[in-house]
């Protein structure tokens, strides 16, 4: 949602010992050298690994603590808090017909987790949904969508919009939305939050920062705003303060937010989230009030 592609070379597995680089058998004194790996990039691909990927001794970790965020009525609260800035509602469900161009160089925004035409990860859920579904409203315009991916453009995108309203009244397309969500953006932003020690009002920070900043390894994604935050703030899970770690990755999301759009509204974190951690609601538990773009809203 609203991000840059990951770059390419992201997904590449990369050997560094001591600052050298191993060549592959192919390589010779004659091929260019591969770029470096900073540290701060090797960590947010770490990160992203760690969140993406189960490993054994994070399983022990993640079994032996409370589901937070994970539980189902946390998990429909969460979602409520994000539809409240995403579409100015508390009915998260109405996401699902949601499409528009925003003019914010994404091309269409979509969906349930607005999944944007720009981002890959649109063309990510109709592939999928398609693969199931091979007879949906929305697989003619595959080669379209492939062509404009990374681009804001809409050419051969004619119709699209109401194409994707008429899809989104099938319940198999709602499911499939749901599972892209869950797979791309809540799934690994609550595990990786609770990882790093956070409680479910940072799981939810997490949560809300995946969707807004997208899973990008860039320094304005997610994985390259944490990587900044773990840099001025020591972990929880390292013994440091939860409440000086997430003020802290709030400040630089508010940062982010305002280097893209410098009259940004940021409510979603000074009227909200950072109410809630002010007021010590590490548990994000109801009855929770907040403001957002103005408007006041409420969870019993």
């Amino acid at each position: 949602m609203r991000r840059r592609n990951i770059l390419a070379f992201a997904a590449l597995p990369v050997v560094i010992t001591a600052g050298a680089y191993f060549m592959s058998p192919s390589d010779s004194a004659q091929s260019p050298a591969a770029p470096p790996v900073s540290a701060a990039q090797q960590a947010r691909e770490d990160a992203k690994e760690r969140a993406e990927s189960e490993r054994a001794a994070d399983e022990k970790t993640i079994k032996n603590l409370p589901p937070g965020l994970a539980d189902p009525g946390m998990k429909d609260l969460a979602l409520k808090i994000t539809s409240s800035a995403e579409f100015s509602s508390l009915d998260w469900k109405v996401g699902y017909a949601s499409v528009e161009d925003n003019d914010d160089g994404c091309g269409y925004t979509a969906g349930v987790a607005g999944f944007c035409t720009a981002t890959n990860d649109l063309l990510d859920l109709v592939e999928r949904y398609t693969e199931e579904y091979p007879d949906n409203g929305l697989a003619r315009y595959l080669p379209a969508l492939r062509e404009v991916n990374g681009t804001d453009s809409h050419e051969g995108l004619d119709g699209f919009p109401a194409a994707w309203k008429a899809e989104a009244e099938k319940p198999e397309f709602r499911e499939t939305q749901d599972k892209e969500r869950d797979r791309v953006y809540f799934n690994p932003a609550v595990r990786l939050a609770k990882l790093d020690g956070l409680g479910t009002l940072g799981q939810f920070i997490y949560y809300d920062a995946m969707i807004l900043h997208g899973p990008d390894l860039g320094p304005n994604g997610f994985y390259g705003l944490r990587e900044r935050a773990v840099h001025e703030a020591e972990l929880p899970s390292r013994g440091g303060s939860e409440k000086l770690y997430l003020d802290i990755f709030l400040d630089i999301r508010e940062q982010a937010m305002k280097r893209k759009k410098s009259t940004a509204d940021t409510s979603r974190i000074t009227t909200a989230q950072r109410q809630w951690l002010y007021d010590g609601n590490f548990a994000l538990k109801p009855p929770l009030n907040w403001r957002m773009y103005g408007e006041q809203y409420h969870v019993p």
